[in-house]
């Protein structure tokens, strides 16, 4: 049984891309699954008989088929598998659900790893995954004698680079019969629908991971963390919302990247940093997820509160930097993991806004988001409002790491070199503004030593102009100006 219900697509209001790509491949699934013998029970969203839940859905197909049991995947958010324990009561049925399979590590085998840890580093949870699943691994250790070539993938943008294009395809009739509906039905939601070139079958998403492997995983370590304008695709794989909806498995895309370095037609920095977002961090994230809900997502470490302002929906502002990566994720309901990050992530960090409204945000506006990844990577990791669960540090950069990982600098009306006044890159301003007034909350943590005793040996009349400077920029933001 499937089911394209309301309550599903509207608890925040997705990208409507993001909608295409998962009521089209709901559909091709279902197809697939009605040629290989199987019964399928599916709605629509325009049924006339839809009741808008998946529980409404579930009770109508129990009082029609009178089922001894309702089986089910664990859901990937929290408080939908809420709401399916509450259904056998409701039902007056056995409801069981299964463990979602489609990861290689368990909810009770990374709780059985963070048990005796004081803190919950990747990096070690990572090295443990890759003995257990023998991923870059010889006999006398990890390939290549050390276990992270991070330090090796952090090149700045080449403007001449010429970025080999990423997968594309043309809607069939049911991607279009979906794309009229979610224009018909959702003409409100964030982003563009036009055009649409995501793969959403098992093969087309196979396809685009082949292309990946031969095109771009050479040159993906060295280019995974620059942006250039123009270029929103770069060297990433483009293939997360395809392992998050199911279309790809980790351990095929995984053995895959693998075998192109054992073939000697990609680099151990690159496959080994691209194994690192599958085996390490995507498998960290999720459980970290399922470890700490319910109170993980409430938790506000900074009392960060400030609303989120019109510009991530309009990107109307001066700076280029967050006008090209809103841009780009309203044209693509896609942006790679360093516009996320340490542009988009890094301003809600500085700005000090609100992680509830933040994070529902980054929820909607990208295709491959679903609770449990979007979560801890972006209250964690972009605005360490767990307090240090996920990240040993907050991620704060000043304009001096945008303009040397990208070419937006060079077109934007600030300056990343100037520091105070009406024309310096707010980020320079917004960033010492941030450690200045959470000194008490920072001050301790070892990896911002650096940072402190910079602040502390800023002139009064400097530290000044850094407050005046913030204070006038984020009441413009918090007035509707353009900033």
């Amino acid at each position: 049984m499937m089911a394209e219900v309301c309550e599903e697509a509207t608890y925040v209001r997705h990208h409507k891309k993001k909608l295409v790509f998962v009521f089209s491949a709901m559909r091709h699934f279902a197809e697939q699954l009605a040629t290989e013998g199987l019964t399928i029970h599916y709605t629509k969203y325009d049924d006339a008989d839809n009741r808008g839940s998946l529980y409404g859905e579930i009770k109508k197909a129990a009082d029609c088929f009178s089922p001894d049991e309702v089986v089910v995947t664990a859901p990937g958010e929290f408080r939908l598998l809420e709401e399916i324990r509450g259904w056998s009561k409701q039902l007056g049925l056995p409801v069981s659900i299964l463990e979602d399979d489609r990861f290689l590590a368990s909810q009770s085998e990374f709780a059985k790893w963070a048990a005796d840890r004081k803190s919950l580093r990747m990096e070690y949870f990572y090295r443990d995954m890759r003995k257990k699943w023998s991923v870059l691994m010889e006999p006398h250790g990890p390939t290549g004698g050390q276990w992270n070539f991070d330090a090796d993938n952090r090149k700045a943008p080449d403007p001449t680079l010429k970025v080999p294009p990423t997968y594309t395809c043309d809607p069939d009739d049911i991607t279009l019969e979906v794309i009229s509906l979610v224009e018909r039905v959702f003409p409100k939601h964030f982003g563009d629908i036009h055009p649409f070139n995501y793969a959403v079958t098992r093969s087309g998403a196979l396809d685009a991971l082949e292309l990946f492997i031969r095109d771009r995983l050479p040159g993906f370590g060295d280019w995974q963390d620059a942006m250039l304008q123009g270029e929103p695709w770069m060297y990433h794989s483009h293939i997360a919302l395809y392992l998050n909806s199911g279309l790809l498995e980790p351990l095929e895309c995984i053995q895959r990247a693998e075998a192109a370095y054992r073939q000697g037609s990609a680099p151990l920095n690159a496959v080994e940093g691209f194994i690192r977002q599958i085996l390490g961090w995507r498998e960290y994230v999720r459980c970290l997820y399922w470890l700490k809900m319910p109170a993980y997502k409430t938790s506000n470490f900074l009392d960060a509160s400030r609303d989120l302002p019109d510009l991530f929906w309009t990107a109307e502002t001066r700076m280029n930097c967050m006008r090209q990566s809103v841009l780009e994720t309203q044209q693509n309901a896609y942006a790679h993991h360093i516009q996320r990050l340490m542009v988009l992530g890094n301003f809600a960090l500085l700005a000090g806004l609100d992680p509830q409204q933040v994070g529902d945000w980054f929820l909607l506006v990208y295709a491959d988001a679903y609770e449990w990844v979007e979560l801890p990577n972006v209250h964690g990791m972009a605005l360490f409002a767990d307090g240090g669960v996920l990240a040993s540090k907050p991620y704060a950069a000043s304009g001096s790491y945008i303009n040397k990982m990208s070419n937006y600098c060079a077109q934007c009306s600030y300056s990343a070199s100037v520091k105070n006044g009406a024309k310096a890159c707010p980020f320079n301003f917004l960033y010492w503004d941030f450690i200045d007034r959470n000194a008490a909350r920072l001050r301790s943590n070892s990896r911002m030593g650096f940072a402190f005793r910079t602040l502390e040996r800023m002139s009064p009349q400097k530290l000044n102009a850094v407050r005046d400077d913030a204070k006038r920029f984020l009441r413009a933001l918090e007035n509707g100006e353009k900033v």
